[in-house]
């Protein structure tokens, strides 16, 4: 589970560094920008709704604080 949480945590993060960097070299040229955006903010929604599936399938648990 770690490792896929990771994986996908990373790949967040290379498509925030690659929409920066079209970003700074395009000057908003193209679409690469927006796309790589895009990207973001989908594996972001997939990477929640996997937590939550497997939450809800038992592998693993939550370890919050214990409301009184």
């Amino acid at each position: 589970m770690r490792i896929v949480v990771i994986l996908a945590f990373l790949g967040i993060v290379g498509s925030m560094a690659s929409a920066l960097f079209y970003l700074m070299r395009d000057k908003g040229g193209t679409n690469k920008t927006v796309n790589a955006l895009t990207l973001r903010v989908g594996l972001s929604i997939a990477l929640f709704l996997f937590v939550l599936f497997a939450h809800y399938m038992g592998w693993i648990q939550s370890t919050g604080i214990n409301p009184r």
